[in-house]
């Protein structure tokens, strides 16, 4: 294939991404949007293996590599549950930033790439190995540790480190004092000591990072850890001198950024106070901080449920993390099914920071065939809670603690939430009384107008609709 050829396949790849993240941003078009993604990747790879930069020695080496990354997609797509995407995904990050920690070694041990440059060049040059390098080792060490936070491996109540800010700092200046030592190096030799400590640093600066995050923050992690993956892919691009890879990163890192700043916004979170450490942590206030909870609890049966259900005109449906933990969205979209059919307005609110990634509760609820029509995102639908006669949260904790709005000591005050008390009957589905990820207390659980249905939402669901239909 001709380097023109390239160009051109490069061109068309570029808009096939562009029109993917666009088909994404509706639940309605993103299997379309997928579609325009896996074409795009696919045209990508095609013009770059069988580019002008790819010799016939190579070929065998790359399609080898295809095929066993193809076989481990291809098995991690069949057996991964959508519980277990937010870790899924955390590790498909750190393997972009592994991927340009390697390719910034062999660029820089490379004489051929080294010699090509000379002077000003040169300088640039290794800047773009030097800031690729780290940037990729950092997000191949924070993704693990997320990985673990968000498998359980690790606790999800951050490590706070004494003076952790002062070891920041100390660890972003030897990175600075051994980016100068590597440009002034003159051989390959003297490079890869700077180069290796530098590594080492950003390593245990991405650990301690992600570490020092609070479980409640990990949906902010996972998209900031997507965008630096995408500056990572993006770095890899500027050492290869490869132009897609530099559009397709930093069309990944800027999507990653802005999808951060919309979360932290309804988080109520600034970016720089997730990254200083996070929601989890039982140190956050002074003994004694914040409103005092407690109060009678009202069990409610599934039986009794259903009654409430099937006396109700408007219904409200919260899903959280609990849901997709006892996979019990089909059951839901049973119930929502069978509610509609009896003229009941069932609709979804979804809190931006639901689950443990981005859009989790959206891709349940679409996988079990939930109509798009009746899902909202919260500030749509947050003022119609009052006119609700039953708001039904599933497994959902923090995003719809009152405390944020009535406590103003609380560790999660000002923080948006779904304001499900403010129905007619608000009823909760939980295991137990437990806390939720940010190890606050609810004051929900305890309201005169909320009931509490205990168990597995799976199998309290079940008996909910065997009722309804009885």
């Amino acid at each position: 294939m001709s380097t023109s050829l390239t160009a051109v396949a490069y061109i068309g790849a570029t808009i096939l991404f562009i029109l993917s993240l666009g088909g994404l941003s509706n639940q309605e078009t993103a299997r379309r949007g997928n579609l325009y993604g896996m074409v795009g990747m696919a045209l990508a790879v095609l013009a770059t293996v069988f580019g002008p930069a790819v010799t016939a020695q190579g070929l065998p080496w790359i399609i080898a590599a295809m095929l066993l990354g193809g076989a481990v997609g291809l098995y991690a797509a069949r057996t991964v549950q959508m519980t277990q995407m937010p870790e899924l995904v955390a590790l498909m990050h750190s393997m972009v930033g592994l991927a340009a920690v390697l390719v910034g070694y062999a660029t820089a041990i490379d004489p051929t790439a080294i010699g090509a440059y000379t002077g000003a060049a040169r300088t640039v040059h290794e800047l773009e190995i030097y800031i690729g390098i780290f940037i990729g080792a950092v997000t191949f060490s924070g993704s693990l540790v997320a990985f673990g936070k968000l498998s359980g491996r690790i606790g999800g109540k951050p490590l706070l480190l004494p003076a952790r800010h002062w070891l920041n700092l100390a660890g972003l200046l030897l990175v600075l004092w051994f980016g100068r030592a590597y440009l002034q190096t003159e051989t390959v030799e003297q490079g890869l000591v700077p180069l290796a400590i530098m590594t080492a640093v950003a390593l245990l600066f991405g650990v301690h990072m992600v570490m020092a995050i609070g479980g409640a923050d990990m949906p902010v992690v996972v998209s900031m850890l997507n965008s630096y993956s995408g500056w990572a892919a993006a770095a890899t691009g500027f050492m290869l001198s490869n132009d897609l890879l530099i559009v397709t990163g930093a069309l990944v890192g800027s999507s990653g950024a802005i999808l951060s700043y919309i979360m932290c916004n309804a988080m109520n979170r600034s970016f720089i106070s997730v990254i200083a450490g996070g929601f989890g942590s039982t140190e956050q206030k002074p003994q004694g901080a914040g409103a005092a909870v407690g109060g009678e609890v009202h069990p409610i049966s599934a039986v009794e449920t259903a009654e409430l259900l099937r006396e109700a005109k408007n219904v409200i449906i919260v899903p959280g993390y609990g849901m997709a933990v006892a996979q019990a969205q089909h059951t839901v979209s049973e119930i929502t099914r069978l509610l509609r059919e009896r003229g009941v307005n069932v609709r979804f609110a979804i809190h931006p920071v639901a689950g443990r990634m981005p859009g989790h509760m959206n891709v349940l609820l679409a996988e079990a065939k939930v109509p798009y029509d009746i899902v909202f995102e919260m500030d749509e639908i947050n003022d119609e809670f009052s006119d609700a006669d039953v708001a039904m949260v599933i497994g959902a904790n923090d995003i719809v603690n009152p405390a944020a709005q009535e406590d103003p000591n609380s560790p999660i005050a000002g923080m948006p939430v779904l304001e499900v008390w403010k129905a007619r009957t608000c009823i909760v589905m939980k295991r137990s009384m437990a806390t939720g990820y940010a190890g606050v207390d609810n004051p929900l659980f305890y309201k005169d107008n909320t009931r509490m249905l205990f168990g597995d939402a799976k199998k309290m669901l079940d008996e909910v609709f065997v009722a309804l239909k009885g």
